[in-house]
């Protein structure tokens, strides 16, 4: 999930990151991207529990299966949102000024990315909900596998995404920041190193997913581009409602994708990209008015927390709201519930914990 860090990278998704002290200009525009963010990334889990109710299959029920397909194709475009605004954020809106600075940002996502690990841990394991004893599921988890918290899986690429642009972004201006170096040498190795200690020693190693995909690198690259640009570059007068009947011409292309090719679909796809690119097109440099300025704040910066914390209140309220047998006004009612009801309780939840100065931990 986080103009000073006021582009708080997420997400987070994600969600994202807490925002960084502001530098200069506010963008009030990024505040409404990372909550838009975050939100989708729920209505993405919330599409997900209708969708296992009907085993992904219109056969299991049809209004139930459409009505996730729509809820799910909307909101595929958020984790490239979150990847995009982290781009910005590290190679333009503010760039690291040195290690010590990129040390802190690192830390403010690691830190909540590890005390939530451990609720997810026990959370599961007061609900039994996983056969593996919570030690392996531990160990698990600091290699990278999220079975206890699956939205967790962006936070492994997001780190790795957000060293190398910085580090590239510190050379540049001519630093040498020998630890994000050393650090980001260590990730890139570390999958054959323990690959070759598991043969040598003959014991299972788990996966290492500290890692990033090249379309990740992209769309933060991308996201840098298209949100540096000035607001009438793309975005002047009439142009905003073009870009957003692209968007909507996208997300109808990602759910024939996801229905007639694959489910869901890759955020690689280039329906997502299209769909991703539109909406921070439509959205770049948009004026939002002054009295929801101070609330788009608060939201913006109590998003990476609610990203974090989203997955306990929607798995707790799914099983009382989803239905396979649901007619449409059941299976829509459902849908629009569950994400409402979860995006209250996790944004009251962040903004709570912020206001206890929680935040460093809980995020």
């Amino acid at each position: 999930m986080t103009a000073a860090d006021s582009a708080r990278p997420p997400a987070p998704a994600a969600a994202g990151a807490p925002p960084p002290r502001v530098r200069g200009e506010h963008r009030y525009d990024i505040d409404l991207l990372r909550v838009l963010a975050s939100v989708g990334v729920i209505v993405c889990h919330a599409a997900g529990e209708l969708m296992k109710a009907v085993d992904r299959t219109p056969e299991g029920g049809g209004p139930v299966y459409w009505t996730a397909l729509t809820g799910d194709a909307l909101s595929r475009c958020a984790v490239p949102l979150f990847f995009a605004i982290a781009g910005w954020v590290v190679l333009s809106g503010a760039p690291p000024r040195d290690g010590g600075q990129l040390r802190k940002r690192l830390i403010r996502i690691v830190v909540p990315m590890a005390v939530w690990t451990v609720v997810y841990l026990l959370w599961d394991w007061v609900r039994d909900a996983h056969t593996d004893p919570v030690r392996d599921l531990a160990v698990d988890a600091v290699f990278g596998s999220v079975r206890p918290a699956f939205h967790l899986w962006y936070l492994y690429a997001y780190v790795p995404v957000i060293l190398l642009l910085s580090v590239a972004v510190l050379v540049r201006a001519g630093k040498r920041p020998w630890g994000a170096g050393a650090a980001l040498l260590a990730l890139a190795l570390a999958p054959t190193a323990l690959g070759d200690l598991g043969r040598l020693l003959d014991i299972q190693v788990p996966p290492f997913a500290w890692q990033f995909g090249v379309y990740q690198i992209a769309y933060a690259v991308a996201g840098a581009v298209l949100l540096s640009l000035p607001g009438s570059a793309v975005t002047g007068r009439g142009r905003r409602l073009l870009w957003l009947a692209a968007g909507l011409c996208a997300w109808a292309a990602v759910a024939v994708y996801e229905h007639r090719v694959h489910f869901p679909s890759p955020y690689a796809s280039l329906v997502v990209a299209l769909l991703a690119g539109t909406l921070l097109t439509a959205l770049n440099r948009i004026t939002v008015p002054e009295r929801f300025r101070p609330l788009l704040t608060r939201l913006a910066g109590a998003s990476f927390g609610a990203y974090l914390v989203h997955l306990v209140f929607l798995e707790a309220l799914a099983p009382r709201v989803v239905s396979a047998d649901a007619g449409w006004a059941g299976a829509v009612g459902g849908l629009a519930g569950l994400t409402v009801a979860t995006v209250v309780l996790s944004f009251a939840a962040a903004l709570l914990w912020t206001r206890l100065r929680l935040g460093r931990w809980l995020g």
